[in-house]
């Protein structure tokens, strides 16, 4: 077992979890603060809010592959494509708690996500440890 691989799993898993989340509060602000200025109209702030929410769901399984490609680790199919839709569940479960002012998504769902996509990191298809 190879546990430098998971190593850089977690750094990576929590790197690109750090700016997902950073990224979502970010936009969301943004759709937000573009609804207050429109005077809350119907559908104001909605494409901010789409496009914050489209770019966080492109931009995890990106950073992952990029992340453990950086660090020299090759096979990482099942981490982008599981870490990524594990994303989307979490970022979407949780947008709630993530689109008001000052909110997050929970830290134990964070923690949760970090330990899987640590897990993740670890398997590599077709090769045996």
């Amino acid at each position: 077992m190879r546990y430098v691989r998971f190593v850089k799993g977690a750094v990576t898993v929590a790197a690109a979890t750090a700016v997902c989340h950073t990224l979502m509060s970010a936009g969301f602000a943004w759709a937000r603060d573009s609804a207050d200025e429109s005077g809350d109209s119907t559908f104001s702030g909605a494409f901010e809010f789409l496009l914050t929410t489209a770019a966080s769901w492109i931009l995890m399984p990106l950073l992952l592959w990029a992340g453990m490609r950086m660090m020299g680790e090759a096979g990482n199919t099942v981490l982008v494509a599981v870490g990524g839709l594990v994303w989307l569940g979490i970022s979407g479960y949780f947008t709630d708690d993530i689109d008001r002012a000052g909110g997050h998504i929970p830290i134990l769902a964070l923690v949760a996500y970090l330990l899987l996509g640590t897990a993740l990191a670890g398997v590599r298809p077709g090769h045996r440890t």
